[in-house]
């Protein structure tokens, strides 16, 4: 029995954007959370906490774009042709914040304000389109012969735009959980105080996507609230139940790590979710992963690529944080 490289490289390219979605969430996180940090001494605290691992962090999106042209063609161009302004704006946004990132420590004081407000606008937008990337591309593309048949603008609509709403919420919430773990004193109250609104928005925004998902496309109800597949599928919510409410009850006892962590498995139960909805339809509705696959030979040579490259990647970003684990305090360097 051979294997089945196709799903082998969904399994990939979906891994690669979930440690994206975690770890790049909690940077930009921070940066829609910089307006509501007023002190120039914390916000300094705030970016140093990212500071030497955001940029690693966003080695993930290359390798999840990179192995979706690799291993998908038809799907690389469908979305691109279908999403390329929200994808530009959010390519923007990151350049905005990479840009901020490494001016905001050269500036001189009266100029660091442009830097902040480069790092929020940065951050909010490659979020914001983000989510409304993810929600267009989960309310499906129409594809005829192998090409895009919509239009330039059908990304602007109530789903896409409610995702991308809610994506804010999200990363602002593994943002300001990130700062608890990191930080401490009057930085690390303030944001105990933000996470429980943020933790409430959340699960709003989860429940508002779980059900308006399925209510919009019959297959998905049919998928979910079918019997076995109802039992089958039920823990997910169970869990996401379970998971909220212990990341109030760790905010109440005063925990330090358990909301990040809780918060981080919110988000991966919110993937699995949209994960289950759409499989195994790589580009929603109609095109399954193993008509829209690049041919064997070539998703094989890519393969043995993949395979080496993505231990590396583990390895260099497990050591750097590993390296910088810890408290950040006023004073510690970033790259000052």
């Amino acid at each position: 029995m051979g294997i089945d490289l196709p799903l082998l490289w969904a399994l990939i390219i979906g891994f690669g954007v979930m440690m994206y979605v975690l770890m790049d969430g909690f940077d930009l996180g921070i940066g829609i959370l910089y307006p509501f940090i007023p002190d120039k001494h914390h916000r300094d605290v705030a970016m140093n906490t990212v500071a030497p691992v955001w940029d690693g962090n966003e080695t993930w999106l290359v390798l999840g774009g990179a192995g979706l042209l690799a291993a998908f063609p038809l799907v690389y161009s469908v979305v691109l042709t279908a999403l390329y302004i929200p994808l530009m704006l959010m390519l923007l946004g990151l350049i905005f914040r990479g840009i901020a990132f490494e001016f905001r420590f050269k500036a001189r004081e009266r100029e660091r304000h442009i830097w902040d407000k480069a790092f929020i606008g940065g951050s909010f937008t490659a979020t914001f389109f983000q989510g409304v990337v993810l929600g267009a591309y989960v309310s499906g593309l129409p594809v005829r012969d192998g090409a895009y048949t919509g239009g330039p603008l059908d990304w602007f609509a109530p789903f896409p735009l409610f995702t991308g709403a809610a994506l804010v919420c999200a990363y602002a919430l593994l943002g300001s959980t990130w700062l608890i773990m990191k930080t401490e004193g009057a930085l690390q109250a303030r944001m105990v105080a933000a996470t429980r609104p943020l933790a409430w928005a959340l699960l709003a925004a989860i429940i508002v996507v779980s059900l308006w998902t399925p209510l919009r496309d019959p297959a998905i109800a049919e998928r979910w609230f079918s019997f076995p597949n109802l039992l089958w599928f039920s823990p997910v919510p169970l869990l996401v139940a379970a998971g909220w409410a212990a990341l109030l009850r760790a905010l109440r006892q005063g925990r330090q790590v358990a909301p990040f962590v809780l918060t981080l498995f919110l988000m991966g139960l919110g993937y699995t979710g949209l994960a289950i909805s759409g499989w195994p339809h790589i580009l929603p509705p109609d095109i399954d992963l193993w008509q829209a696959a690049a041919p064997p030979q070539s998703l094989g040579f890519a393969l043995v690529g993949a395979l080496f490259i993505i231990p590396v990647i583990l390895a260099y970003t497990a050591f750097a944080y590993y390296v910088f684990r810890g408290k950040v305090r006023p004073g510690d360097s970033g790259y000052h």
